[in-house]
């Protein structure tokens, strides 16, 4: 019996150590080498790479809306109609170090078609806008700045009147592609400021800007449209500009307004404005709906607005659109 108690002990004494042994965790060694961290895993070497630096940032919007109106021995009166307004904004901004370059494109065409009209599809959205600025800091929140900003449209625009006594409508070409187009180079101070809520806001201030208008069709050429000289392409000007960009503020949860206004004087008539305003409000549904109301205004002393009764006179042009319908980010 004293031999089995002995086995027993001597046993457990052999199995303690080993015990211990099997518990026992081998950490391997860790070599880091021009900030690749390298660990050996038994027979495999494992690579973990640094994270890599974005200066890129990229993306964009679409939407699309679309309204149908059909009716057929409809007592209450109407006429059909189709009204199609689609548009898309992409961006493209680069900061590395005390370089930054912001870009962006819009671009919004819409229509509409009424049947029992004599041009029955009318254009109703128009616009082309690209802006780009490059800058290099000068404090935290202070940039030396040089911007480009060119607007124009994409399809020709008319006006449509009735004379008195005529049943039919009489259509005049009044601008098209490039007619006008407006041309702005611009060197100044940006003030750029962020938030916390992803708010951010950029003031752009130019004593040397020069403005260029375009007018490429012959005939709105010839008849000094958008104050160029008869006959002339291109009108030019030396002045001083404001540029309120990049406004991009959270009003609340899902909604948002961006908003740009660009202020032009001429320092041959020093005082008089062209006004450029662009506004935006975006209410979020989901992912994949929205509701948009776009406001646009514009105010240049050189362009004199045709009245019904057939004379001219300068006028803010205005345009306002509230859209619902399918948007997607990119």
């Amino acid at each position: 019996m004293r031999y089995c108690f002995f086995l027993i002990g001597l046993l457990f004494l052999c199995s303690s150590p080993f015990a211990k042994a099997q518990d026992r965790k081998i950490i391997p060694d860790t070599v880091i080498i021009d900030r690749d961290t390298l660990v050996m895993l038994g027979d495999s070497l494992l690579i973990e790479e640094p994270v890599k630096e974005t200066f890129w940032k990229t993306g964009g919007t679409y939407t699309l809306n679309i309204q149908q109106v059909t009716l057929s021995n409809w007592a209450a009166g109407g006429t059909g109609s189709f009204a199609l307004n689609t548009g898309t904004t992409l961006f493209a901004n680069f900061k590395k170090d005390s370089k930054v370059w912001d870009t962006q494109l819009t671009v919004n065409l819409g229509f509409n078609r009424q049947n029992e009209r004599d041009y029955k599809t009318r254009k109703t959205n128009d616009n082309f806008i690209f802006v780009s600025n490059y800058g290099r800091q000068l404090s935290e929140k202070l940039f030396l700045t040089t911007q480009l900003d060119a607007r124009t449209q994409l399809a020709a625009g008319y006006k449509y009147t009735k004379p008195a006594g005529s049943e039919n409508e009489l259509r005049t070409k009044i601008s098209d592609l490039l007619s006008p187009g407006y041309l702005q180079s611009s060197t100044g101070i940006n003030y750029r400021r962020s938030f916390e809520d992803k708010s951010k806001i950029s003031v752009i201030l130019s004593p040397f800007t020069g403005r260029f208008t375009l007018v490429m069709d012959d005939s709105l050429s010839r008849a000094g449209a958008f104050g160029v000289i008869p006959g002339e392409n291109v009108r030019a000007e030396a002045g001083m500009s404001l540029g309120l960009g990049g406004v991009d503020v959270v009003l609340m949860d899902n909604v948002t307004w961006k908003a740009d206004l660009n202020l032009f004087s001429n320092y041959e008539r020093f005082g008089n404005m062209v006004v450029n305003f662009n506004s935006l409000i975006r209410m979020k549904v989901n992912k994949f709906i929205s509701t948009r109301i776009e406001t646009v205004l514009i105010y240049d002393e050189e362009v004199r607005i045709k009245q019904d009764d057939g004379s001219t006179k300068r006028a803010i042009q205005f345009q306002n659109l509230i859209n619902f319908g399918i948007s997607l980010d990119f």
